[in-house]
């Protein structure tokens, strides 16, 4: 019997002493993934030394002495950007190709969030792939770009996308939580949303202010911001250059007393580049760096875009900060990179070893992969907005074409744009063309430098496709763009007129069978167009796939069904003043006073849809309650299609100002030909109160919820009580 007591004590001590043998040794605290992330965070900070918590808000989070790897960020707005022209990752030795999707822009027009969610997992996979085996680019990634295309003359409405708050927010929803990835523990990459908040302006943006209400901050501007936020997961964000109400955003106390107290923000705060030093030269809100870098510190910043080192230990000599704030910003930081594994063994993290330890290396680099590819002809296809359809011109029929004329000086190439990554490869409108309809259809290509020559190509040939709109860099460098309606970051629209009218004109005098393509970043007054044109498409740039996903659009084999994010002036006279950050005064879909040329949520399909039965779970909303509202779509046309089914609201007596009308809820669905598909909406109260004396009021009010394909194309109509 004592044998055999011994022979399980002894048993029992190996199985302990193997146990332990297999757990991870930690050679700090902050290693040991057992502890709190508060407990490892506090740890690791109270072992690094004040030169290095320094080093650590310029954005690279490595700590050397104590085997802490880190990371910087690097933009991805549509494709990580490793390479690109704003080359704002530093020195590299490669420079690695990623997959390059539609602009921001174009990613809205898909009114699409699972497939953003898809487009932005792949980003992050590559973003790994490249981090682990080339280590070039980063793993916080600036993107999405949460701000709203207020204005069309915004220089950056290309990066945003769209106006709506809504829409806006869920779709940038869609992308945090792709680049975040669903692993409960780990994220893929982390994502930085910019640029917060109400930044609209290129012009004087460094010094500027836009001044607006606190109703509108909660109820407008805010928005995508918080549902990034709170539905999103994410937990970082870049300020923006502006002030809000004469109040730098840098250093404005909102950060702390409502992104971080009310919305519960743990993460990164990162200024622009070089808006701390702009705190000083452009605002004049503070009289040295070293109290602007206090206040920027004080305010949560805890990553610098700037030459912050010097101004920082100046103001920790002049005693304006200890290291305790130091260490209280620097928390989130590192909360964050918890979050990326980077505090954790390889074997730990599911993502660590992507593209060094892949399991079919065969397949080369992830931007090679099919499944990649197709995601970005996925978001391309389903980015592109019919807009005119006259007589059926659309559909073109390649075979019973034999010679196509394709125009333009944009036909034969992919833009990209200031923060485009470099694609593998890149399909233009011309190639594009020219693949789909095959060897026994002639394609001929003028660049319309020449009108008078591309109008005699035109005349030659069966059917003439114009390629006009715009290079998202203005072909220049920063902060320059030599055409009056280009814009980009740096540098506002000054019109809104197409430089292609006269080209398209000449060829249309030419050829009556002509199609126009706008290949652009942001609305246009397009009103001879429009007039006379038959058929239009809009799609944006950047995409590696930009001509195959045309041709397929152009020649039928998919059917358009982008939508309009932004409202299309008929001219700049429709607009207020740039610098008037009251929407009220007639920005946005919600408060435009006139006819546009067309407006938010607007598209074409080649089949038809009918909107019918529509109903409701309840005609009384009570005030913390929620309805589901629902419609059946019929496909009643001849082509197996996408519609864009999309739910707006209108108050009917409210005490306070609201919307015309306001989304509150979309869903994009294939529905094949006679075939009828259900689509439901949840509604809440909440979602239909208005901000006031410092928090949301629902007030007893008759509401219409209004069906439709776009914001002025309204089908069905119910109204609901709201108690």
């Amino acid at each position: 019997m004592r044998l055999k007591v011994l022979s399980l004590a002894l048993l029992l001590a190996f199985a302990v002493s193997f146990a332990a043998a297999q757990k991870p040794q930690y050679q700090y605290p902050f290693q040991n993934l057992n502890l709190p992330v508060k407990v490892r965070v506090k740890d690791l900070l109270s072992r690094m030394t004040l030169r290095e918590k320094i080093a650590v808000l310029g954005g690279n989070t490595s700590v050397p002495r104590l085997g802490v790897p880190g990371t910087h960020g690097v933009e991805g707005l549509h494709g990580e950007d490793i390479g690109g022209p704003s080359q704002r990752q530093g020195p590299r030795q490669h420079v690695v190709p990623t997959t390059q999707f539609p602009q921001s822009y174009g990613l809205g027009q898909t009114w699409d969030p699972a497939l953003l969610t898809k487009a932005a997992a792949a980003e992050a996979f590559e973003a790994r792939w490249a981090f682990n085996k080339y280590h070039e680019g980063g793993l916080v990634v600036f993107s999405p770009n949460a701000n709203l295309d207020r204005d069309p003359l915004w220089g950056r409405n290309e990066e945003s996308y769209g106006e709506d708050p809504y829409l806006t927010g869920t779709l940038a929803v869609a992308f945090v939580k792709g680049l975040q990835g669903n692993n409960p523990r780990y994220w893929e990459a982390a994502s930085l949303m910019k640029h917060f908040d109400a930044y609209n302006n290129e012009t004087n943006r460094m010094s500027s202010s836009s001044n607006f209400s606190w109703r509108l901050f909660h109820e407008y501007y805010a928005v995508p911001f918080r549902m990034g936020i709170e539905q999103g997961g994410a937990n970082a964000f870049m300020t923006s250059y502006n002030a809000w109400n004469g109040i730098p955003m840098a250093v404005n106390p909102v950060l702390r007393n409502v992104v971080i107290k009310d919305w519960r923000f743990s993460g990164i705060i990162s200024t622009d580049g070089g808006a701390m030093t702009a705190l000083v030269t452009q605002h004049h809100y503070y009289k040295t760096l070293a109290e602007a870098a206090a206040g920027c510190i004080h305010a949560g910043i805890n990553q610098f875009l700037d030459n912050y080192k010097q101004p920082v230990e100046d103001a920790l000599k002049e005693h304006l900060i200890t290291e305790q704030d130091i260490d209280r910003n620097l928390a989130g930081v590192y909360r964050v990179m918890i979050r990326l594994g980077m505090l954790d063994p390889y074997s730990m993290n599911p993502y660590a070893m992507i593209g060094i330890n892949d399991l079919n290396p065969a397949k080369g680099d992830p931007w090679w992969w099919p499944s990649h590819i197709q995601i970005a002809l996925k978001t391309t296809e389903e980015s592109i907005v019919l807009l005119k359809n006259q007589n059926h011109a659309l559909p073109l029929d390649a075979g019973k074409l034999h010679s196509i004329a394709v125009i333009g000086q944009w036909a034969n190439v992919v833009n990209g744009d200031w923060y485009s990554g470099t694609p593998p490869f890149a399909i233009s409108p011309v190639e594009g063309i020219r693949k789909f309809v095959g060897p026994n259809v002639k394609i001929t290509f003028n660049d319309g430098s020449d009108p008078a020559a591309a109008a005699a190509l035109a005349k030659q040939s069966d059917v003439a496709i114009v390629v006009v709109g715009n290079n998202p860099t203005c072909n220049a460098g920063w902060g320059v763009c030599n055409v009056p309606s280009d814009g980009k970051e740096g540098f506002d629209r000054k019109t809104m007129t197409l430089p292609g009218t006269p080209l398209v004109q000449a060829v249309d005098a030419a050829n009556p069978h002509t199609i126009v393509v706008l290949q652009t970043s942001f609305p246009y007054t397009i009103n001879w167009i429009q007039a006379h044109i038959p058929g239009i498409v809009e799609m944006s740039n950047t995409s590696e796939e930009q001509g195959a996903g045309l041709a397929n659009v152009l020649f039928g084999k998919y059917d358009p069904a982008g939508r309009l994010t932004q409202t299309w002036p008929r001219s700049m006279s429709q607009l207020p003043p740039l610098m008037d950050y009251n929407i009220r005064d007639g920005f946005t879909y919600m408060y435009f006073r006139h006819n546009p040329l067309y407006p938010f949520g607007y598209g074409l399909s080649y089949t038809t849809f009918k909107y019918s039965d529509l109903r409701l779970s309840s005609k009384t909303l009570p005030a913390n309650g929620k309805i589901t509202v629902s419609v059946n779509v019929t496909n009643t046309g001849r082509r197996n299609g996408d519609e864009v089914v999309q739910m707006y609201v209108k108050h009917l007596d409210s005490k306070v100002s609201r919307p015309i009308e306001a989304l509150k809820g979309f869903e994009r669905i294939h529905i094949p030909v006679g075939q009828t598909r259900t689509v439901t909406f949840p509604l809440t109260a909440k979602a239909l109160a208005y901000w006031a004396h410092g928090g949301w009021r629902v007030e007893h009010d008759h509401v219409q919820i209004r069906i439709g394909a776009s914001s002025a194309d309204i089908r069905q109509k119910v109204e609901i009580t709201v108690e």
